[in-house]
């Protein structure tokens, strides 16, 4: 029987755990090159999503760089530009092509990000809106970091123009600023009502609402309308104009079609009483022109003495009362107490005549898709 020395013994439990120490250390070496490698990995494969991103974001630019029109090019819009206004987010001219036929450009700066998102947001919806109260889009174009979005050319400018300009409002008589109204309300019921999902507008104000020829009334600047279904609305960053924004959506965040109708509420007090929705008093002190009507539009004896003096003369007193209870009803601070934009165009059009598209029976477009 063999027998073990001490010495022996103790030489093999020094062999075993210098074999035990040294497969710890392969198996920390295996470890930090497998985390080495993963790491590896999730770098290059960022790095070809970054690549990846940064090409389809190229191509989807590209993709804007092409005429939209034949015959249609950059190169007579330059120095064939004539009277400009700031448009949503850039200036619109009045472009005369080679044919002598004129058009509308908006020229926009798309160096940043919201700038290039609001540019894409305008084209997306306008390309599918088909409404006779709904600006006609005819084309687009980049030009380095220069967009421009061509529409038909509305003649008679914007509501705000003719209302607060030189004119002081003297060629909107009363049955065109009612018209206006009620062409208004049916462009944003088709947006609320008939788009799929819905489309919120968010900066409807009086720059916004271009008149053609015969003062057919066109929504238009679309770069921050936000279709119901596809945003986060509560993640939205707050824009607008002062003076048109909701009290909810200024001071909540909380957007829905009834912003809108509030905003329409404001318009509606504009075509009223001729004012501006915020008028400077002093250098320090500004008036809104819902606090300041609100509780004159409730007196019958108040209300027809602060009509806008250009009207004041020929309005159906009759009317103009209802008129205000519209008014009153949109520029609810509670968004539940406003009504539907469709009960507010079922509201007007017996307010105006028939001549004047004074009638329901008004054919809607299809169904933007």
């Amino acid at each position: 029987m063999a027998a073990f020395s001490p010495g022996a013994e103790l030489e093999m439990g020094i062999k075993d755990q210098q074999k035990h120490e040294e497969l710890h250390k392969k198996i920390i070496l295996l470890l930090i090159v497998a985390c080495s490698v993963l790491v590896v990995i999730v770098f290059l494969s960022l790095l070809c999503c970054f690549i990846y991103y940064r090409k389809s974001c190229q191509k989807k630019k590209a993709a804007y760089c092409s005429d939209v029109e034949k015959g249609l090019s950059l190169a007579p819009f330059f120095g064939k530009f004539s009277s400009s206004r700031m448009g949503g987010f850039g200036l619109v001219y009045k472009a005369v092509l080679e044919d002598d036929s004129s058009i509308a450009v908006k020229k926009l700066d798309c160096a940043t990000d919201d700038a290039q998102r609001e540019f894409e947001n305008e084209l997306g919806l306008l390309s599918k809106f088909q409404h006779p109260n709904i600006i006609s889009i005819v084309g687009y174009s980049v030009h380095e970091e220069m967009g421009f979005i061509i529409y038909e050319l509305m003649p008679n400018g914007s509501l705000e123009d003719l209302l607060h300009g030189t004119s002081r409002g003297s060629s909107l008589n009363w049955h065109s600023r009612l018209k206006i109204a009620l062409d208004t309300a049916r462009g944003l019921e088709y947006l609320h009502e008939f788009c799929k999902p819905a489309v919120i507008h968010r900066d409807l104000k009086s720059s916004n609402i271009l008149l053609d020829a015969n003062f057919n009334a066109k929504l238009s600047d679309f770069g921050l309308a936000v279709a119901d279904s596809s945003h986060n609305k509560s993640k939205l960053k707050l824009s607008g104009t002062v003076g048109y924004v909701a009290p909810e959506y200024l001071l909540d965040g909380v957007l829905t079609d009834k912003s809108d109708v509030y905003a329409f509420g404001v318009v509606l007090l504009e075509l009223l009483l001729g004012k501006r929705p915020v008028e400077k008093l002093a250098p320090a002190h500004c008036r809104s022109i819902v606090t300041w009507a609100m509780p004159q539009l409730t007196n019958r004896a108040v209300l027809p003495t602060i009509v806008d003096p250009v009207i004041r003369d020929s309005v159906d007193e009759k009317y103009l009362f209802q008129v205000a209870a519209v008014a009153i009803l949109c520029i609810q601070p509670e968004p539940s107490y406003r009504p539907l934009i469709t009960d507010v165009v079922h509201s007007l059009v017996p307010l105006v005549p028939l001549e004047l598209g004074g009638t329901l029976r008004v054919a809607q477009p299809p169904t933007p898709r």
